[in-house]
């Protein structure tokens, strides 16, 4: 056993040496599936196009049959993706197939994401099917998939805690019936990482046609072992690893793709595989699930967290100053992250801003940076430098989104020690204005009682959140709520540098959302 390691492995090992390992990634679809983080056509979309620049290979867009919503949002996404494959999801059945095919069919490369538990706790109390019923459903499935395309990947629901023998059953049964991909999923996070290699060696050894296609892993982090599964299954053979942006997703999440591709980069020779992933890119896109989705990142989350790059200890400062390699074991570079800081202010010009959202990683048409650029211009004549983080929020808020029902036009709010709070408010529906006049215990409870007044909602406040995007008295601030009305729940984000603004931008965006949800209704919860 090695007890040495060695920084620069990655400048040793030849990459003619090392298998593909193919990056399957699900943001889409089952990081979608963390409570609140539904996102529209127009931010599906924005997100596929920035994981394509990222690198992957298969976009998970969806699952169709789960609703209009996401089968036009898929069917989109479909049409714009050009160089990764685009799969939809669907469980084994032929209208779920059929759906699945019509949402993707236009794709450069589609694929048809089918799935069926295995296990015999899924099988006795979900399916209330026998292992024999669940094989010739497995079978048939795939087949029928196969009448659209040959690019079928099957996933074994709750694999890891399915029977070995009857998983390679089932494996080398869809298998022979078309499926070029056989995905062995940790659903419920319950796998540690030693046995779960040997079962990805065991399937690798005992499915006789296993060649014929590639072996994946989909993994869950309720034990937090979601990474280190993964890692255990590629270096046992696994060569698709089914990922997420910042590992959101149901529960406690899913394996997060910056964690596995920043492993496999920085330790090279443990696991002998290569990806064509441009890691440069994965900051930008941690940073836009981040927006869109409203899930904040932990700061000392691995990779992309706020503190992953920080040193404070004075002995890691000093090793810092004398060579970065005594306390990093990867540039901050690698990642996306750079020292390069153009000074953005009211001076600055539409190419100048151009620069800095390609460098931030967005690439938006002419009109959406014209649209950027005069609200830009807005916000740099309340503020002396406009940050990153600035700019952030312009994009998230002016160009990720679909059409709205509710927009802000005027508030007016008063309040003070000596001063009862009320709040004057003006706003839009389907372009029609009211108005209205309230009070509450504050100035922003006041906001909200007027605004829930206006558009008829009775949604519940479950968290309400408010962060400074950058330093300074002249910050913006950015307000996060998340809003539940009739089992729905929804995120919503507003940001400006006055926070009861602010407020009532993200209360407003909550309420669009909720009204998205009310008519793209999510008909199943099926998770692999």
């Amino acid at each position: 056993m090695k007890t040495q390691l060695h920084f620069n492995e990655s400048i040793s090992w030849k990459k003619g040496m090392r298998e593909k390992l193919f990056i399957f990634d699900t943001t889409l679809r089952d990081g979608e599936q963390s409570p609140g983080a539904s996102m529209n056509a127009a931010e599906k979309i924005r997100l596929a196009t920035q994981l394509e620049k990222l690198g992957v290979d298969i976009i998970e867009a969806g699952f169709p049959a789960a609703s209009e919503g996401d089968f036009k949002a898929v069917a989109q996404v479909a049409e714009k993706i050009k160089t990764a494959e685009v799969a939809a999801l669907a469980r084994a059945t032929i209208s779920d197939i059929d759906r699945a095919w019509e949402a993707v069919s236009a794709a450069a490369k589609p694929r048809i994401h089918t799935f069926l538990a295995t296990s015999d706790i899924h099988m006795k109390y979900k399916l209330n099917m026998n292992r024999e019923q669940v094989l010739a459903s497995a079978v048939e499935a795939v087949a029928y998939a196969k009448r659209f395309t040959d690019n079928i990947e099957f996933s074994a629901e709750d694999g890891s805690r399915s029977d070995p023998d009857f998983l390679c059953r089932v494996f080398e049964a869809v298998i022979a019936a078309g499926a070029k991909t056989v995905n062995l999923p940790d659903t419920v996070g319950y796998a540690i990482p030693e046995e779960f290699g040997d079962l990805v060696r065991y399937v690798l050894r005992n499915t006789p046609n296993i060649g014929k296609a590639v072996l994946s892993v989909h993994c869950h982090n309720d034990l937090g072992l979601a990474t280190a599964n993964t890692i255990a299954a590629i270096k046992a053979g696994a060569r698709q690893a089914e990922v997420t942006i910042n590992g959101i997703g149901e529960r406690a999440g899913n394996t997060a793709l910056e964690e596995v591709v920043m492993a496999l980069n920085t330790r090279p020779t443990f696991v002998p595989v290569t990806t064509g992933i441009d890691t440069r890119q994965i900051y930008p896109v941690s940073r836009l699930v981040r927006m869109i989705t409203g899930i904040v990142v932990q700061p000392n989350k691995a990779i992309v967290g706020a503190n992953a790059f920080a040193h404070e200890a004075g002995i890691h400062q000093d090793g810092m100053l004398k060579n970065p390699m005594t306390y990093e074991i990867m540039r901050p570079e690698t990642i996306g992250l750079t020292s390069n800081r153009l000074i953005m202010g009211k001076h600055s010009g539409k190419h100048a801003l151009d620069s800095k959202l390609k460098n931030m990683g967005y690439d938006l048409s002419a009109e959406e940076l014209k649209v950027i650029f005069e609200k830009f211009k807005a916000l740099a004549d309340r503020k002396k430098t406009v940050e990153d983080e600035d700019i952030e929020a312009l994009v998230n808020e002016e160009i990720l989104r679909t059409s709205d029902i509710f927009a802000l036009e005027y508030l007016h709010v008063s309040s003070g020690t000596t001063v009862f709070p009320t709040a004057s408010v003006k706003i839009s529906i389907n372009g029609r204005t009211v108005k209205g006049f309230g009070s509450g215990n504050g100035p922003i409870d006041a906001v909200y009682n007027v605004i829930a007044q206006l558009t008829g909602t009775k949604s519940e406040l479950l968290r309400f959140s408010i962060n400074a995007l950058t330093g300074g008295t002249d910050a913006q601030g950015e307000v996060t709520v998340r809003l539940r009305e009739d089992g729905l729940v929804a995120l919503g984000k507003g940001s400006d540098p006055d926070i009861i603004t602010a407020s009532a931008n993200a209360y407003i965006n909550g309420l669009n959302r909720l009204e998205y949800l009310k008519q793209n209704p999510t008909t199943t919860t099926e998770t692999l």
